[in-house]
């Protein structure tokens, strides 16, 4: 009797312990996908990183524009070798959009150049970044697509980023539009609680729509950057002068990729570093998708920043290499940027005069002694 109930209750006890475990199994994946919406719904990511890259990409291009501001018309302008109607020509076939070649006037290109550098300065700014944000896509899309032939890869990346930041909510951080919205918490501007009305709930959807869109614009950014390294490590190792380490050497002997001859040939002579260089390159770039999770992309990302660093130096190539640099700065946590707006407070300042010449830091110097109570 004693062993039928032990047989008996043998099963019941295993199912009792498998239970839980198939039972959790099928829970975590719901767990999980709720979770995933809640990231993808609730919290804007990477807010710092996105005011990174809008104040990086507008900086940059509007330096572009003035560095190349004395030969607008050549390049862009009713006077260029690419006539407006070659261009026009060139973007029936290519799909592309300029709106400078919707008129031939010199009056017309220079309105639109000046507009183009007022757009990069309100972008860099952060004011009402969501509409200068597509302002500025449609600057960049426009000067590319019109001078085509004049780019490199630099203007290639820049385009793709300007249209993926018009859907990053890229002004909530250092910015004017961030600055207006402390200035109006402080006051007491905000609004109250929503309620239930048509009104709160139109403006709570209207928040996540912007949260996932700004979540998946800066996914779509980090794919496009690890895209970007990962294809062109693999191109690298397909070749066999990277694979012989000589690579580099023939980079540094280009004529048109050679602005400082003398610094080329110097470094040119050490053929140890020229191959470490190389070999480091391809690996960097291979790896960098695959170490974006850990800890391992801080070491990456300085290899990465000293590369785009003497590309843009021995190559000549300053808009590539800080397009690049700028997209590095995509992959840095919020943590870090807030950590750097730390130090940057605790910075210290010029003092300034308070009183009869005191500084700030030392004004209780200037109170007079107080007199001791009699008795």
């Amino acid at each position: 009797m004693e062993r039928t109930e032990q047989a008996l209750a043998t099963p019941t006890t295993s199912r009792r312990t498998t239970e839980p475990a198939a039972v959790r199994t099928p829970q975590r994946v719901p767990e999980r996908i709720h979770a995933f919406l809640v990231l993808l719904t609730e919290r804007p990511v990477s807010l710092y990183a996105a005011a990174v890259l809008r104040i990086g990409y507008g900086l940059l291009y509007l330096a572009f524009l003035l560095r190349e501001f004395p030969h607008r018309d050549e390049m862009w302008g009713p006077g260029s070798p690419w006539t407006p109607a070659l261009a026009r020509q060139m973007l029936d076939q290519s799909g592309w959009f300029s709106v400078l070649t919707l008129s031939d006037s010199r009056v017309y290109f220079e309105v639109c150049y000046a507009v183009a550098l007022v757009t990069c300065a309100l972008f860099l700014l952060g004011w009402r970044t969501r509409a200068v944000s597509v302002l500025f896509a449609v600057v960049v899309v426009s000067f590319h697509a019109k001078a085509i032939f004049m780019a490199d890869g630099g203007d290639n990346l820049m385009v793709l980023m300007a249209v993926y930041l018009v859907f990053t909510a890229s002004g909530r951080r250092w910015s004017l539009d961030a600055r207006r919205t402390g200035l109006r918490e402080s006051v007491g501007k905000t609004a109250g609680p929503r309620g239930g009305g048509l009104r709160y709930q139109l403006g709570d959807t209207r928040d996540i729509l912007t949260t996932v869109l700004h979540n998946c614009g800066m996914f779509v950014i980090a794919v496009q950057v690890c895209f970007l390294y990962g294809c062109a490590g693999l191109y690298k190792v397909q070749g066999p002068s990277w694979g012989n380490g000589t690579a580099l050497h023939y980079v540094l002997n280009i004529d048109l990729f050679r602005p400082w001859p003398g610094l080329s040939q110097m470094i040119d002579g050490h053929h140890v570093l020229i191959a470490v260089a190389g070999y480091l390159t391809v690996l960097v770039q291979v790896a960098f998708p695959f170490v974006l999770f850990g800890r391992l992309k801080y070491p990456v990302l300085i290899v990465l920043l000293g590369m785009h660093v003497n590309i843009a130096v021995l190559m000549g190539l300053p808009l590539f290499s800080g397009a690049m640099i700028v997209a590095d700065a995509a992959f840095l946590p919020d943590r870090f940027y807030r950590s750097l707006g730390r130090l940057w407070q605790r910075a210290p300042r010029p003092t300034g005069v308070t009183g009869a010449g005191a500084s700030p830091g030392s004004a209780h110097a200037a109170v007079p002694p107080q007199p001791r109570p009699a008795g």
